[in-house]
């Protein structure tokens, strides 16, 4: 087993953690470890809030949920050797949830404090728990469904630069000015407010305060990207832009589907992570690389049979947008919720199911105007019973009467 050089005690916040975590990015947060190329090691982390949310029946914890300190990322870790140019190469060698925590949650956020994809349709706050089986999971919430996850670290990047980090503030605050009084916002500036930025103190910290990035997109620098692929078996690639690279990660996912749709759309964890670190010298320079990118895992859960829904660029009301994958990603969702509902699922219940089973989100096609096509696909083996249409018509397998989401109490 790799030696853990991050450990966290489950029973305390995060600013109650030694070392502390950060919840922002800047290039001055001092590293908490430092490893070698070459090096194999283990990274515990909480789950991205914090420990806010409880393994419960009451969705007053998601309502309530305090975002301004999320995410938790765990780090920097300083990699001798790495300077600005240099590619970093971090291999996934495996990951999982504490022992004797196996469990993690799924939340639909409300429209004024995280919001969704599909937060116009779904408003209201929502919880799922999902009980860990070795590598599949249940929940008490969302009868008739047991999956194998593909569990990953949904937040994972090097520092930026300040250079890097401007660019970052500069390009965001432009759009937000298009349109500052947006709920959901359409993007989340610099925040002093519950700002944790390691072991940095005094005017350094208040300074760095001002300036450092919010962890909620994903940027060139990997992090927030939300890549269910990236799993155990997968190699990163990231750009350094700091001398160390200051690696950081955190928001652990048990399983997502792609798009993570409710926002809180993975199945939440906290866990740990074993990695390993190398360089090649250069590399951003030689490769041409500008941002993250990754090598696939060898590890995969094998589903072969696909229920497949299709959207296109056409609204809600039937207004016509060109080439817009956005609409017709929000479409195959819509199509497929919709379909799933026939056989006694609630509609957050199956948006639920999107948003957090291994389902594939693909763009099938941008050159055939108007329409952008994108499929969603759900895997029919993670179900108890056959959602494939037949001349019988779908059968009530679940009664949400009796089985939903948890709801504010």
């Amino acid at each position: 087993m790799p030696k853990s050089i991050i450990t966290v005690d489950l029973n305390k916040t995060g600013r109650e953690q030694t070392p502390l975590p950060h919840n922002r990015w800047h290039p001055d947060i001092p590293p908490v470890a430092s490893v070698k190329p070459g090096d194999e090691f283990r990274i515990e982390t909480l789950d991205w809030t914090g420990g806010q949310i409880r393994n419960d029946d009451n969705a007053s914890d998601i309502r309530d949920c305090d975002l301004t300190p999320c995410h938790h990322l765990f780090g920097p870790i300083d990699v001798q050797g790495a300077e600005p140019g240099d590619m970093l190469v971090v291999d996934v060698l495996d990951i999982g949830a504490h022992q004797g925590n196996e469990w993690g949650y799924t939340g639909i956020f409300t429209t004024q404090n995280g919001g969704g994809f599909l937060t116009d349709i779904f408003p209201e706050p929502r919880k799922a728990i999902w009980d860990f089986h070795g590598i599949y999971a249940t929940s008490r919430h969302i009868p008739g469904l047991r999956f194998a996850g593909i569990t990953h670290p949904g937040l994972i990047g090097t520092a930026p630069s300040h250079d890097l980090l401007s660019k970052w503030n500069k390009r965001e605050r432009a759009l937000i000015a298009t349109d500052p009084d947006r709920v959901p916002p359409l993007a989340l500036p610099p925040l002093e407010t519950n700002c944790i930025l390691g072991s940095l103190t005094g005017d350094a910290l208040a300074q760095a305060a001002r300036e450092a990035a919010r962890t909620i997109p994903p940027r060139e620098h990997g992090g927030n990207c939300d890549i269910k692929n990236i799993s155990r078996g997968s190699r990163i690639y990231f750009p350094v832009y700091v001398k160390g690279a200051k690696l950081s990660m955190g928001d652990y996912h048990f399983s997502q589907g792609d798009g993570e749709i409710t926002f809180c759309g993975a199945i939440e964890m906290a866990g740990w992570m074993d990695l390993h670190v190398d360089l090649i010298k250069g590399g951003c320079t030689k490769y041409g690389v500008e941002q993250a990118m990754f090598k696939t895992s060898p590890v995969d859960p094998h589903y072969s049979d696909y229920l497949v829904f299709e959207g296109i660029s056409v609204g809600d009301d039937g207004t016509q947008y060109y080439n817009d994958l956005t609409v017709a990603y929000r479409r195959a969702c819509l199509n497929a919720i919709n379909y799933l509902t026939k056989f006694g699922y609630s509609r957050e219940q199956a948006y639920v199911i999107l948003s957090c089973a291994p389902v594939e989100g693909r763009v099938a096609g941008v050159v055939d105007i108007p329409n952008a096509c994108v499929s969603v696909a759900l895997p029919c083996e993670m179900f108890e019973f056959d959602i494939k249409p037949n001349a019988a018509g779908p059968q009530k397998h679940v009664d949400s009467s009796k089985a939903d989401l948890a709801r504010c109490s």
